[in-house]
């Protein structure tokens, strides 16, 4: 992997998200060596994804590259490539490229789309974990418009002309949010040869309420909100089968629809190697102490959505969210450099700064500790966290420019099929 022999001790980072660069940046210029992998070259601002899917951001505005971020520090180094296994016994990790050694590991893969072993969904539906799926989903909504203007059929142009959204927590709102935003704003604009009452946006979702993690507040505003912008909810919903045309679910609500979005739940992306006692099947996440370290290993360390460090306030681990990611990231690049130099170790206490959801313009909703608010000033404060969250500063200035545009012109300017997808017949 042509990474040079230093006298110093090798940290290996498996992932380039919230928590693999958050720790890099931690160890930057300390007395290690990092080696930060990913399979892809860009960390993904993953919480404005729904925004690629639907026209409103292009994915350069939300994807900085990895390198960029780490080319400050003389002590780090970047390998694109896929992480196969770990051989712990020889402090190991094997590689599309080769093998790598390490003094510690870190495993910080995040998670990828759990379709609770539904093959016909895994097959069919949509998911929105990546920048490539979500521009998959922008081209199909834009297609569907399309091969909508050109058919005669009712019964075709009705399916292409539905859209399913599975999973009611914020993914799912604010992606059924900003579609909805096309029917009203675009759809009557562009495609005038269409009736944007004959487009539907469905949202599915198999618990009681939306955004079930937040408060029964933010879950009644929003899904006031959505009904408000044509939004279909359907809460103690399960989809049970697709086969790409109809949508088959626990009750007795059938859909025919070309496009079913998948944004019902995430499972973790291990890593093959560990032993069976350190992996919390059921979550699939790996068991970690108060220090992240993996349970049965002192220098294999796993971090965010992938890590479930059980404790009182969260006995079925941290929420796979940024913050803790974030959070974790920076902690143990200060638990490492104690760790080499034989001091006690700081134990993580997760600070839990809130959660948000944004429904469209001008809707949000916001809980805080002890303040719960909804409306046009949570939308303000959504925007403005999710600015500042931003990874680089002319992705700052570029979502900004976009947003004030969208904003004053109602308009989603990014409404290109660059790369047409090809859905399976």
């Amino acid at each position: 992997m042509n990474i040079p022999q230093v006298n110093v001790p090798r940290v290996v980072i498996i992932g380039g998200g919230f928590a693999g660069i958050n720790l890099a940046k931690a160890l930057g210029n300390k007395p290690v060596q990092v080696v930060l992998i990913d399979k892809r070259n860009y960390h993904t601002f993953q919480p404005l994804l729904y925004q690629v899917s639907s026209a409103g951001l292009e994915p350069d505005s939300i994807a900085y590259p990895l390198r960029k971020i780490i080319k400050r520090y003389k002590n780090m180094y970047f390998r694109m490539t896929k992480v196969r296994e770990i051989d712990a016994d020889a402090n190991e990790i094997h590689t599309d490229i080769g093998v790598i050694g390490y003094d510690y590991l870190v495993i910080a893969t995040g998670t990828k789309t759990n379709y609770f072993g539904n093959k016909a969904i895994e097959t069919y539906s949509m998911p929105m974990k990546k920048v490539p799926q979500a521009l998959n989903i922008r081209s199909l909504i834009l297609q569907n418009f399309e091969e909508a203007a050109i058919t005669n059929d009712k019964a075709t142009r009705k399916a292409l002309l539905n859209f399913v959204i599975v999973g009611g927590g914020p993914t799912g709102v604010e992606l059924a949010g900003a579609i909805a935003e096309l029917k009203n704003h675009i759809l009557p604009r562009d495609y005038r040869d269409l009736i944007a009452g004959d487009m539907q946006i469905y949202l599915l979702e198999g618990s009681s309420r939306v955004l079930p993690t937040m408060s029964e507040e933010a879950s009644k505003k929003a899904a006031r909100f959505l009904t408000k912008l044509g939004v279909l909810v359907h809460c103690n919903t399960f989809v049970k089968d697709y086969d790409g045309k109809k949508v088959t679910t626990n009750l007795s609500l059938q859909l025919e629809s070309d496009t079913l979005i998948w944004a019902a739940g995430v499972t973790g992306d291990l890593v093959k190697g560990l032993k069976a006692e350190a992996l919390m099947e059921r979550a699939n996440r790996y068991k970690v102490n108060d220090y992240n370290q993996v349970e049965g290993y002192a220098n294999i360390f796993a971090l965010g959505d992938i890590a479930l460090m059980a404790s009182e306030a969260y006995p079925n681990g941290h929420p796979q969210v940024a913050q803790p990611a974030i959070q974790q990231g920076q902690l143990l690049g200060k638990n490492i450099i104690k760790l080499i130099q034989g001091k006690p170790l700081k134990k993580f206490k997760y600070v839990d700064k809130g959660s948000m959801a944004t429904v469209g313009r001008n809707k949000a909703v916001v809980d805080l500790k002890h303040y719960k608010f909804g409306g046009f000033f949570a939308w303000f404060v959504w925007m403005f966290v999710h600015l500042m969250a931003l990874v680089g500063f002319r992705n700052r200035v570029v979502v900004f420019f976009n947003w004030t545009y969208n904003y004053i012109n109602f308009d989603k300017a990014a409404r290109l099929i660059i790369r047409p997808f090809n859905r399976l017949k």
